[in-house]
């Protein structure tokens, strides 16, 4: 199948566009077709400089890279594909042609009024509380008339005449059966005055010239599809397969605004966010495999995926499920990997780390521990400098470590360190001489393992004792412990 997206160049790429994008891409690898990007750029006022670039680099970042259509060639804007111009500003000639027989065929009609005029009526409809509709004024002028303003040079734009009387169904992918009643259908603008074509219009002819099978976009859309149906209808062409995905909305199930949380996908990329999290996350926004699977890589997506299976109701933009994501997808990467991502991260603070040879072992303590990379130099800190261990670390309520047992705890796992022989100095030797002084001094596992991560990292969230003493080594553990003074 060949599906499309098609952003408008005015701004950085909403996460929702992301996912619109997605879909889209998904489709058209499962059915070994062809994913298109188009731009359309025909509101002119609203396209800022650089958009498209900024949009092709976010769509190369997330692994949904097109087919075919507006492309980027060594960091320039290019295209590819038999199709084209895949810009819209760069299709005029066509749309005009298309807007030309629509009005020779009398689909069509020439409208002369001011936007005080339109904006008066809409305000009087208001009053009456009646839906804002275009009340046709226009219409009634005769070809004469039509015919003089036309010469006058007068400012105009081109409508579309719905039939009134019609009533118009169609069977959307994720809606199923729709029935619009062609009465409660606005004369929409095809033609701007500048001579630009509307979305309206821009899309039909290019959806259809461009053969496209399936239209992904997002249900704020579903009110125009009449409209567009009685494009298709009026040029002579087939509709394409329409799928109206459901809308992403904040906690308070209103609709996702940069009011209450970032929206523009570059800003996740600035956080941090791994592309597969971020993509794995915006998939599962309205759609669900049918198990309880949630980790899908692109591969598994483009296996699994089911516009079937797309709900109809909006979805939750839920944070704290994409930094879970996030968190499962840093746990995936291989530990070698891994430790190459921190690296430059960590050493920035402490240069000594990118001569490190133990650098790996040390960075994968932390791996099930961070949600972001740049939280890496803080978490491994310890490793590079002497921690500030403050007796309110120390002291912890929940695993039953008061400041009068302190000292004893102190000493006795000084005493006990010092007897452990070099080649015992791992994790399960650690762990089998600490555990039998705890059940020797009738102490909880904590009251002791607590005491010690603290001493060494000086950090309330931290690796594990164990692991941390190992990597450490004996005389370094043994000389954190031995500074402590409570």
């Amino acid at each position: 199948m060949r599906t499309r997206f098609a952003p408008s160049p005015t701004g950085f790429l909403h996460v929702g566009g992301l996912r619109t994008a997605l879909y889209a891409y998904l489709i058209a690898k499962q059915s070994k077709g062809e994913f298109i990007l188009r731009i359309e750029d025909t509101d002119q006022e609203r396209s800022v400089l650089g958009a498209t670039e900024d949009i092709l680099r976010t769509l190369h970042w997330a692994g949904i890279a097109p087919d075919e259509g507006v492309m980027l060639d060594q960091g320039k804007v290019s295209s590819k594909g038999a199709k084209g111009p895949y810009i819209q500003s760069q299709r005029l000639e066509v749309y005009q042609q298309y807007a030309k027989k629509l009005l020779d065929k009398g689909s069509a009609y020439r409208c002369f009024c001011s936007s005080e005029r339109l904006g008066q009526m809409r305000e009087d409809q208001q009053k009456r509380k009646e839906a804002p509709m275009y009340d046709r004024l226009c219409c009634s002028l005769s070809e004469e008339e039509v015919k003089k303003k036309v010469e006058a040079d007068e400012p105009h734009v081109l409508r579309l005449k719905i039939p009134r009387s019609e009533k118009i169904t169609f069977n959307d992918d994720i809606r199923g059966d729709l029935t619009f009643m062609g009465h409660t259908v606005d004369d929409q603008v095809l033609m701007k005055s500048d001579g630009f074509p509307t979305y309206h219009l821009a899309h039909v002819v290019d959806d259809h010239l461009m053969d496209i099978d399936i239209v992904i976009r997002g249900e704020e859309w579903l009110s125009s599809l009449p409209k567009h149906l009685l494009l298709f209808q009026e040029l002579g062409f087939k509709p394409p397969r329409y799928a109206h995905v459901p809308l992403l909305l904040n906690a308070d199930k209103t609709k996702l605004s940069k009011r209450q949380g970032d929206v523009a996908t570059e800003e996740y990329i600035n956080k941090g966010y791994l592309p597969e999290a971020l993509v794995n996350f915006l998939a599962l926004l309205g759609w669900n495999p049918g198990n309880k699977d949630e980790i899908f890589s692109m591969e598994e997506l483009i296996d699994k995926f089911d516009i079937g299976r797309i709900q109809k109701s909006g979805a939750i933009f839920d944070t704290e499920k994409l930094d879970w994501l996030q968190g499962q997808w840093i746990r995936k990467i291989s530990s070698q990997e891994f430790a190459e991502r921190i690296n430059p991260i960590v050493t920035e603070i402490y240069k000594e780390a990118e001569s490190d040879p133990d650098f790996e072992s040390k960075a994968v303590l932390i791996q099930d521990r961070l949600t972001f990379f740049n939280e890496a130099a803080e978490m491994m800190s310890f490793f590079y400098e002497e921690p500030k261990v403050t007796k309110e670390l120390l002291i912890n309520d929940k695993q039953k470590v008061s400041e009068e047992m302190l000292p004893n705890v102190l000493d006795a796992l000084i005493t006990t360190l010092e007897s452990v022989d070099d080649k015992d100095w791992n994790e399960d030797g650690l762990k089998e001489v600490l555990f039998a002084l705890a059940k020797d001094k009738g102490w909880k596992n904590g009251q002791i393992l607590w005491p010690l991560r603290a001493t060494l990292t000086g950090l309330p969230y931290s690796p594990g004792a164990f692991e941390v003493a190992t990597v450490l080594g004996k005389e370094i553990t043994l000389k954190r412990i031995r500074a402590i003074s409570i």
